[in-house]
C-alpha cells in the first residue's frame, strides 16, 4: 500500500506524505466500510484511497512540477488498482521501494532502519533490538532520516541499473533483518512470525532474479532457505522453544535444504565469499548432520573465523564462541565469550544466556543462575522467556 502510494507522491517528502495518506485511508475505511460494508478487494480500496489523497495533497499545495501531472495521468487510479508493471526488472513494488529508500545520501544504519520501519512494517522496538540500541535511540534515528530526506530535498526516484550495486549491501541487510525478525521474533508470544519469513524469502528470490550475478544475493537466499527448512521443529505443539540439539531432524524440509545447497554451491564459485555466503555455508553444515552429535564443529568454527574476518560483528563473535564450546568444551567457550566487549552487547539476552548455559554444563549453578536472571531482564519473546525461566529453575 505504501509502495504504491509513494510512486504517486514522489518528491523529497514523498515517503512521509505516503505514510500519512495511508493512515488517512485506514480512518476513511473505518467509516465507509461500517456504512457500506467491506469491499470485495479491501487492499485495492485502501491503496486507491491513499493514492488519491497523495495526489490531492500535491495539487492543493501546488507542489507538482511540470512532469508530475503526466506521471499521475500514467498511473490513474483504477477501481481494482491493477498497476501496470514498470519495465525496470524489479517485478515488485516493495523491492523497488526498498532500493529507493536505501539512498546513499543517508548513513547506512539510517537507510536500513528507515526502510525497515516504513516499507517492511517492523515496529521501532523490534528494529532497535536488531541494532542493539534502545527504542528511543532508534525512534530518533528514523526521525532524523525522515528530516534529512525532506531538508535535503532527496527525491523519490527509482535507482537506475548502474546505481543498484552501490545500494545492494543495504538492501541485503534489510531483507536479512526482516527474515531474522520473523525467524526469531524479538517480541510477542510467537517464536516465529511466518509472514515476515515468507516475505523476506520472496524478496530475496526477486532480488536474485533482478541481479542474478550477485553472489551475496544468492548467499542470502540460500541462508534463509536452509534455516527456514527447520521451521516446523523449532517449537513443540505447545509453542515452547526446542533447541537445535533436540529438534526432530526428520521433520526438516529437505526440499528447501537441497535448493539452498544448490544455490550456495553456485555462490561459492568465483572468488572470496562474502558474509551472507559464509553464513549460508554455516547453516548448510548444520543441515548436513543427520544427528546433532554428528555436526562438524571444526568446520563451523573455521567458517566463523572467516566470517569474523569479513564481518567483525559482536554477534558473529558470540556465535563463534558457542561453536568453540561445542568443539573444545564449555571452558574454552567461556574463554571465547570473555573476549567479547560486554558494552557492545548490552541488553542482548543471548550473551548472558550463552554464558549461563556453559556455566550450567560445568556445574557452576550459582553463577549460571545469575546469568539466567540477567538474560531475563532483556528478553522480549514470551517463548524464549519461558525457556530461560525453566533453565533458571533447574539450576536453582
Amino acid at each position: 500500500m505504501l509502495a504504491a502510494t509513494v510512486r504517486v507522491a514522489g518528491g523529497s517528502g514523498g515517503i512521509a506524505l505516503a505514510e500519512d495518506c495511508a493512515q488517512d485511508a485506514f480512518v476513511s475505511a473505518l467509516e465507509a466500510w461500517q456504512r457500506n460494508g467491506i469491499p470485495s478487494n479491501p487492499g485495492a480500496w485502501l491503496t486507491t484511497a491513499a493514492r488519491r489523497r497523495a495526489l490531492d495533497a500535491y495539487r492543493r499545495g501546488r507542489l507538482l512540477d511540470s512532469k508530475l501531472p503526466e506521471l499521475a495521468l500514467q498511473h490513474t487510479m483504477q477501481d481494482n488498482l491493477q498497476l501496470p508493471m514498470q519495465d525496470d526488472g524489479f517485478g515488485d513494488d516493495r523491492l523497488r521501494l526498498i532500493f529507493t529508500c536505501c539512498h546513499p545520501a543517508l548513513a547506512r544504519e539510517a537507510q536500513v532502519a528507515l526502510t525497515l520501519r516504513l516499507v517492511c512494517g517492523l515496529s521501532t522496538a523490534d528494529i532497535a533490538r536488531q541494532f542493539l540500541v534502545s527504542e528511543a535511540t532508534m525512534a530518533a534515528r528514523v526521525t532524523r532520516a525522515k528530516k534529512k530526506i525532506a531538508g535535503a530535498r532527496i527525491p523519490y526516484r527509482v535507482p537506475g541499473p548502474a546505481e543498484l550495486a552501490d545500494r545492494l549491501d543495504a538492501v541485503l541487510t534489510v531483507i536479512h533483518l526482516v527474515f531474522s525478525t520473523g525467524h526469531a521474533a524479538p517480541s510477542g508470544d510467537l517464536l516465529v512470525r511466518p509472514d515476515l519469513v515468507d516475505r523476506a524469502i520472496e524478496l530475496a528470490r526477486l532480488l536474485v532474479s533482478l541481479m542474478p550475478d550477485e553472489r551475496e544475493a544468492q548467499g542470502l537466499l540460500a541462508l534463509m532457505l536452509v534455516i527456514d527448512a527447520r521451521r516446523s521443529s523449532r517449537a513443540d505443539p505447545d509453542g515452547e522453544l526446542v533447541l537445535l540439539a533436540e529438534q526432530d531432524r526428520s521433520s526438516w524440509d529437505r526440499t528447501l535444504i537441497a535448493e539452498g545447497d544448490r544455490i550456495l554451491t553456485g555462490a561459492l564459485r568465483g572468488g572470496r565469499p562474502g558474509r551472507f555466503v559464509l553464513q549460508a555455508a554455516i547453516a548448510a553444515v548444520h543441515s548436513a548432520a543427520l544427528r546433532y552429535d554428528q555436526t562438524d564443529w571444526p568446520q563451523i568454527v573455521g567458517l566463523y573465523d572467516l566470517l569474523w574476518q569479513r564481518w567483525p560483528s559482536p554477534v558473529v563473535q558470540l556465535n563463534r564462541a558457542v561453536a568453540i564450546a561445542m568443539r573444545d568444551g564449555p571452558r574454552a567457550g567461556l574463554a571465547a565469550l570473555d573476549e567479547i566487549d560486554p558494552g557492545v552487547l548490552t541488553g542482548y539476552h543471548y550473551l548472558p544466556a550463552a554464558r549461563a548455559d556453559l556455566l550450567r554444563r560445568l556445574g557452576r549453578n550459582v553463577e549460571a543462575a545469575e546469568q539466567y536472571r540477567l538474560a531475563l531482564t532483556s528478553v522480549g519473546n514470551a517463548a524464549e522467556r519461558r525457556f530461560l525461566e525453566r533453565r533458571l529453575a533447574e539450576v536453582s
